[in-house]
């Protein structure tokens, strides 16, 4: 399992036996424009179509695409990464007719969670779109940033990343349909229907590929969670920021979770879906769904307090997230602004076992 956390703007995440989180520590700056349009709200109702909604919607304010998983190596060591697209509208400037005028803003985080090391490695772009060297298009999934990519190939999904540490070069197929977040894709985010997104999962996806680290190439093989969201307001004015949770369960089911969380770190609003392994889908109101920290670790470098071990209630189900290392802490301020931890942890059931 992978998992993601954000705190401030936070997310996390999880995938097989282990997880990819993250927890920022500010607002990210993709969302914090000082907009001069009127972005299209997110509606109740209206129908995803898919391959259409895979692409870009540059109209909205906000857009990800968020890849993490859980992978081993040919001799048995795990690895955990995240490849994460994001595209932003500022909203400003939007008739100056330069084609330098950055009317939509494209960033790309990666990162390897590296227990044998002990040490995450990581790299992140940022660019304007335009002159064939960044662009989202619409209407398929096929985004990049110079070499940096995320796109379609016929029936599978392919990501290629080059950062100075490592590589990542993987292809990730799909064995289940799309897991439609909230109601039918529409993922409500606080008590009031205009803090919602466009939201929704490909769980148990089966990854395999290479990776290199320090210029050795590495076969590796395992499962991926795959989240695309897209949103003109987020989050209303109550909340701070959110955890989030994404699992791929042993028995072929998945489970998504989050919390909105209040300045005071207060759940403000949450929400859950469960599939089970027969592909039957189940949504969880906020009164089901607990989130409680266990364990924080103090960052050396930046002083982040980031909550690294977890107590997560869904309905009657509790399942306990414990890291394989606590510092993966990922500094993306050069790009998006933002400080969140992010790294492979394993999930446990309450007798201590594997989910």
């Amino acid at each position: 399992m992978s998992w993601r956390f954000r705190s401030g703007a936070s997310f996390f995440r999880l995938f097989r036996s282990a997880l990819v989180a993250g927890a920022a520590a500010s607002s990210i700056a993709l969302c914090a424009s000082a907009a001069s349009v009127e972005y299209p709200p997110v509606v109740r109702g209206r129908a995803l179509s898919f391959p259409r909604d895979e692409g870009a919607h540059p109209d909205f304010r906000t857009e990800w695409w968020y890849l993490t998983g859980w992978v081993q190596t040919e001799a048995g060591e795990p690895l955990g990464f995240q490849v994460t697209f994001f595209r932003s509208r500022p909203g400003l400037d939007e008739d100056n007719p330069s084609r330098f005028a950055a009317r939509q803003l494209l960033f790309a985080h990666a990162a390897l969670s590296n227990p044998a090391r002990g040490a995450l490695l990581r790299g992140e772009k940022a660019a304007r779109e335009g002159f064939g060297l960044a662009e989202a298009q619409v209407g398929r999934l096929d985004v990049h940033i110079d070499d940096w990519t995320l796109r379609t190939e016929r029936d599978r999904y392919v990501a290629f990343v080059r950062a100075q540490d490592f590589t990542v070069d993987i292809e990730f197929a799909p064995t289940q349909p799309i897991l439609l977040q909230g109601e039918g894709g529409f993922s409500q985010k606080g008590p009031q229907a205009d803090s919602s997104s466009y939201y929704y999962s490909l769980p148990q996806l089966k990854v395999r590929g290479r990776v290199s680290i320090g210029g050795r190439a590495i076969t590796v093989t395992g499962l991926a969670w795959f989240d695309h969201e897209w949103s003109s307001s987020i989050m209303d004015e109550a909340a701070s920021g959110w955890d989030w949770l994404g699992l791929n369960l042993e028995d072929g089911g998945a489970l998504m979770a989050f919390q909105m969380r209040n300045s005071q770190g207060r759940e403000h609003w949450a929400a859950a879906t469960q599939r089970d392994r027969s592909l039957q889908g189940q949504a969880s109101a906020p009164d089901e769904v607990e989130w409680t920290p266990l364990r924080v670790w103090r960052s050396p470098r930046t002083g982040v307090r980031y909550p690294v071990e977890w107590k997560i209630v869904v309905g009657e189900r509790s399942i306990f997230l414990k890291p394989l290392m606590d510092d993966q802490e990922n500094d993306a301020r050069r790009s998006t602004g933002t400080l969140y931890w992010e790294g492979a942890v394993r999930a446990l059931d309450e007798r201590g076992l594997q989910i």
